[in-house]
């Protein structure tokens, strides 16, 4: 511990508290080592006060000098070219791009479901509609002009004699009363159909039985139906009861759909790298580097997203139009800059990727509801 810092350090890494071994790693130390060269921990031995802590807490993520602030300068000033120098060694100064992207994800679909009103969609329901049946079309009736008294009882008797109320209510619980009415047969006779029509026909089957006769577990439908025990039949009823579910709060199923979106993006943009490694397989770039690209450039979707959630929050607008404009400008300059190919050139990628990027993600939002279906 011969070595003298040439700068005086002050705080809790003045000279006098240094260490001639590492508290955590055991690792001999200098004085002149401000940090452990093994574990990289502070060479302090110095007592932690209030002040202490809470100072290295903003020092390691809210300092300029962080690996935080460098990530987001890089990434928002230098399209692309953050990218290139991650993969050229340089990265000990920024942070793990996969971290990064699940902690802005996280971040942005947490502010969307503290800011949504999906909650509110939840009166669009089935139990919270008036059914058509209720309308009172006579009442309704009553509310018309006509030149005279006489007029109004002719079209009255013609509304009676067409008796719509009825033809509603039958035309809507025909089906429900005939499943109502003999559940038992009418489950042997779905058990005829082909699979396709068949496991629909169960589904429709369960719906009605769960809406109308109270049934909350697949092994009471069991007993009272006679139904086989079965993983088609399970299948149909654990549907069936997601639907239900689905349809009484509407709202509550957007925001659980929504809080698999983060997870969702990390499968998807794994697949998606694959072809753009295609597309540039020219280039003497591994898979690995592709991915790191898209993890950099979806990175800077989510702060627009999030910045533009807020600005809509506190002025009431509609900003996302605009910041999905400078993503789209931001990711034609990062492709430029990465991969450093001609204009046409990579117009042309930027377009069919882009237009990949769409397909695929249809496809994947479209399993990923389907999926939420079956699982709510």
């Amino acid at each position: 511990m011969e070595n003298k810092p040439a700068v005086q350090p002050s705080g809790r890494f003045k000279l006098k508290y240094r260490g001639a071994d590492c508290l955590n790693c055991g690792h001999p130390l200098e004085l002149s080592d401000k940090y452990c060269p093994n574990c990289s921990q502070a060479n302090s031995t110095k007592k932690l006060t209030l002040f202490d802590f809470f100072e290295e807490f903003l020092a390691n993520y809210f300092s300029y000098d962080s690996k935080l602030w460098k990530t987001l300068t890089a990434l928002l000033l230098r399209p692309g070219k953050i990218t290139r120098e991650y993969i050229n060694g340089k990265r000990l100064s920024y942070t793990n791009p996969f971290r990064f992207l699940l902690s802005l994800s996280i971040i942005y679909f947490l502010i969307i479901s503290f800011n949504s009103k999906f909650e509110s969609y939840n009166k669009f329901g089935y139990e919270n509609k008036k059914p058509i049946i209720d309308i009172d079309l006579n009442k309704e009736f009553q509310k018309i002009e006509f030149e005279n008294e006489e007029e109004k009882q002719f079209a009255l008797s013609q509304l009676d004699s067409l008796d719509i109320n009825s033809y509603i209510k039958n035309g809507i619980s025909k089906k429900d009363s005939t499943i109502l009415a003999d559940p038992k047969s009418y489950f042997k006779d779905i058990n005829t159909e082909d699979l396709t029509r068949r496991f629909l026909g169960k589904i429709d089957f369960f719906n009605t039985i769960i809406k109308h006769d109270t049934i909350y577990y697949f092994e009471q439908g069991l007993t009272k139906f006679e139904i086989p025990e079965n993983k088609e039949n399970e299948m149909a009823f654990n549907l069936a009861t997601s639907l239900v579910d689905i349809e009484k709060r509407p709202g509550t199923f957007i925001n659980s759909l929504i809080s698999k979106l983060p997870f969702t993006t990390f499968f998807f943009l794994p697949f998606f790298s694959f072809f753009i490694w295609m597309v540039y397989i020219r280039k003497k770039y591994t898979y690995t580097d592709h991915l790191i690209f898209s993890f950099h450039n979806q990175s800077l979707l989510f702060i627009l997203l999030i910045v533009s959630n807020l600005i809509n929050a506190v002025f009431n607008i509609s900003s996302e139009g605009l910041f999905i404009l400078i993503f789209a400008i931001y990711l034609y300059k990062a492709m430029r800059n990465f991969y450093q190919q001609g204009r046409v050139k990579t117009v042309i990628k930027y377009f069919f990727l882009n237009t990949l990027f769409v397909i695929l993600g249809s496809i994947a939002i479209t399993i990923l509801i389907a999926a939420s279906v079956f699982t709510y």
